[in-house]
């Protein structure tokens, strides 16, 4: 860096010219665009960190696995003109212009999964610009003056140090409390176990005042002094104290009893508000990141509810009764003790600000950490397959760092906040023991006096630096509710109708009109006609990305269509309750899905009533019961995590018997024989040619020998129909199904010979 030249944005593309994945940087600073060249050890995709420095992010060259990095161009800001991006199959470029010429002087390419920030990036760019040249034309701040690029949302999920707007604290923790109104009268009972427990509490302090003023003080005088006094007085201290004890155990364990139900009531419902969320949502999210939201925030919420919160409670009710106490022995002394006052409220909303952001960043870097987990472990089979166990535990400690960066800022600024917060309140205790002596002295109080006064002050700046130094759990806890209701707010984008149809059993027959699908801005389906008759099987043919399973996926309602409509027995499936629809259909997926459990548990998922004999009907009629009856225990044979103790063909025959137990009047079966063997998948193919009658059935199969007998093929092409017949019709055309055919039968001999 140059003499005052500031950092503030970085952008990282992941592809060379050539189209190889590269560890490469893009440096947005206050007079330079730089272009950082970083020599990487292994030839992959790049994880590399980031840090913050004040409110700009910086590259920390070097940072990754990768090495040294090394400025390789350097552009200044007044000799550019624009930055560009544009997109195309998947690859994006972003492009520079060099002012006067307006030519493209060189070129970034980046993955398409890098657009947001690539984004992100160029309307930095953009503003670093505009700010220059408005500087230049009115001397106006410079862009590192006039703005920073902390500013604008980065939508980079993967920094940890991203950008990110603060969740509001305040909004989020009372919104919190409207989870505890199941529990109120418990939570009036806990506030007035609280008033009474520090009530008590306050009751000590002031019984010193005459055992001093009326005891010793005479006593030590040469007075006479009747000493029973003394005895009442050291009574009502110890009463005072068993009854603060008591009354503290009494509000901590009711209070701690509404805080976990509190917390057990979030998370069903969040639990819940996920399954009735769309696919669309969770295609979006990490599984880490949602597990983490379920199970950590809430937990951390709990953790608040039930100490933190407490301990706030009592500190503000101790806070005001000890001033009110103060202020009936001596105003003045009282007023003294709020001098320091303001000065921590100051401070205190100061660091409350860069300390809520510090846990924002913080909870997602962990989210990251724990998504690494949800992905490695579950697929530990590939990693080690492909000898990437390096690179992975590489891929953790990185996002490890990114959590430990975090924890470290936020801990550097606690570090210093807490010694202010207590040298604050200390010199205020000594304020008061200045201006409590001079009173002594005019004879304006007692030393009874100001022994109490001092015992409550004492209490007063504990109580007071306990509530301030609260700041981090209460900022940690709104956090983690602004997480949690993150997922609360999404709507689902396959939402129940306001009053819907229970569709009972349903007849089977499916009618799709004019019906249109896109994800996002992609259009995947165009006006797609077809009826359905009742019982009929129809097999859906196609190359990858024909629409055929997006198909199935609306007919299933897993999405909604985004023109026309799809009818089952003549009603628009909008119009029925989702549940109640589902329970109509059996679906076979392609990559069969178990859950850690028995076989039997398994095949009974859709009927977790259903009775041994109809577990094994299903399991035969699914060509399953035989080899189920091979292994160590039978129908209560564990599967293991996923189904990982069984083999694919094994896990495929237990999902059709699955399927088949709830007798659905519609069957999906998605490429559900491309895990079996020949032999297994013609025991499953004369299973379902028995089970199909008086059912509709929609099969995909790659493999177009399953689908000789289908009553009708429906074949696509970039999401249109262009034929329908049955097998021999459609080889007599000779267009797109017979094309599929001869390649399909080339496959089947290459791989015989």
């Amino acid at each position: 860096m140059e003499a005052e030249e500031v950092p503030l944005a970085s952008f990282e593309p992941d592809l060379d010219s050539r189209l190889h994945y590269v560890r490469h940087r893009v440096i947005l600073t206050t007079g330079r665009l730089l272009d950082l060249a970083v020599s990487a050890e292994r030839h992959q995709a790049p994880f590399l960190p980031r840090v913050k420095i004040g409110r700009f992010v910086k590259a920390r060259a070097g940072a990754g696995r990768g090495g040294p990095a090394a400025i390789s161009h350097a552009w200044p800001l007044d000799t550019l003109e624009s930055l560009e991006m544009r997109v195309d199959k998947g690859v994006g470029t972003l492009g520079l212009r060099e002012k006067g010429s307006g030519d493209v002087i060189h070129e970034w390419k980046f993955t398409i999964r890098h657009k947001a920030r690539a984004l992100w990036f160029l309307d930095c760019f953009t503003k670093a610009i505009n700010a220059l040249a408005l500087k230049r034309d009115e001397g106006a701040q410079g862009p590192h003056e006039g703005w920073s690029a902390g500013a604008i949302p980065d939508p980079s999920m993967n920094g940890a140090f991203a950008a990110d707007p603060a969740p509001p604290a305040t909004r989020s923790l009372v919104r919190l409390f409207s989870f505890a109104r199941p529990w109120t009268g418990m939570i009036v009972l806990g506030f007035f176990l609280t008033v009474g427990s520090i009530a008590a509490g306050l009751v000590p302090p002031y019984i010193t005042m005459p055992i001093l003023d009326k005891v010793l003080i005479p006593y030590q005088s040469g007075e006479a002094v009747v000493f029973s006094k003394i005895w009442w007085y050291l009574s009502a201290l110890a009463g005072a104290s068993v009854l603060a004890w008591v009354l503290g155990w009494a509000r901590t364990y009711v209070l701690a009893w509404v805080s976990e139900r509190v917390s057990a009531n979030l998370r069903n419902i969040t639990y819940g508000h996920l399954h009735r969320l769309s696919l669309e949502f969770f295609g979006s999210k990490r599984t880490g990141n949602l597990i983490s939201r379920v199970s950590s925030d809430t937990d951390r919420i709990c953790y608040f509810l039930s100490v933190y919160l407490l301990d706030f409670a009592s500190d503000i009710l101790m806070i005001t009764m000890t001033a009110g106490i103060l202020l009936s022995i001596d105003p003045w002394l009282a007023v003294v003790t709020l001098v320091p006052f303001p000065l921590i409220t100051w401070f205190t909303h100061r660091v409350s600000k860069v300390l809520r952001r510090g846990f924002s960043l913080g909870s997602r870097a962990w989210a990251e950490m724990t998504s690494v987990l949800a992905d490695t472990i579950p697929g530990i089979r590939v990693v080690k397959a492909f000898g990437q166990e390096q690179r992975e535990i590489e891929r953790f400690e990185e996002c490890n760092d990114r959590v430990l960066h975090a924890n470290d800022r936020v801990n550097k600024i606690w570090s210093f906040f807490g010694p202010i917060v207590t040298l604050l309140t200390d010199g205020g205790l000594l304020i008061v023991w200045i201006f409590g002596v001079w009173q002594v002295f005019q004879h304006h109080i007692t030393v009874g006096v100001l022994t109490a006064f001092l015992a409550y002050i004492g209490r007063f700046y504990a109580r007071l630096e306990s509530m301030i130094k609260m700041v981090s759990a209460v900022q940690r806890a709104a956090n983690s509710a602004h997480r949690v209701f993150e997922i609360l707010d999404r709507v689902p984008s396959v939402p129940e109708t306001a009053h819907p149809m229970a569709p009972g059993r349903l007849r089977g027959e499916i009618q799709l009109r004019s019906v249109g699908f896109s994800y996002g801005n992609r259009q995947v389906l165009h006006h797609i006609d077809l009826d359905i008759r009742r019982g009929e099987l129809i097999g859906l043919v196609g190359s990858t990305g024909a629409g055929k399973t997006t198909l199935v996926n609306l007919v299933c309602r897993f999405y909604d269509v985004s023109e026309g409509a799809i009818l089952v027995d003549g009603t628009d499936i909008r119009s029925f309750a989702i549940e109640g629809y589902r329970r109509n259909i059996g679906i076979v997926l392609q990559e069969p899905f178990l859950f850690y459990g028995t076989i039997a548990e398994n095949i009974a998922y859709g009927r977790p009533h259903a009775t041994r004999r109809d577990i094994v009907t299903a399991a035969r009629a699914a060509c399953a019961h035989e080899f189920i009856l091979n292994l160590p225990d039978g129908y209560d044979t564990f599967v293991g995590e996923r189904g990982q103790l069984l083999s694919g063909g094994e896990r495929q025959r237990i999902s059709i018997a699955r399927a088949l137990l709830i007798d659905p009047a519609i069957l999906i079966l998605d490429e559900a024989t491309s895990s079996v063997d020949v032999e297994t998948e013609k025991e499953i193919q004369t299973a379902i040619e028995n089970l199909i009658r008086g059912r509709t059935t929609i099969a995909i199969a790659h493999r177009l020998s399953t689908l000789h007998r289908a009553d009708r093929l429906v074949v696509l092409e970039q999401g249109r129909i262009v034929e329908i017949g049955n097998h021999a019709e459609l080889l007599e055309k000779q267009g797109s199904y017979a094309r599929l055919h001869r390649i399909n039968l080339e496959m089947v001999h290459c791989l015989g010979n």
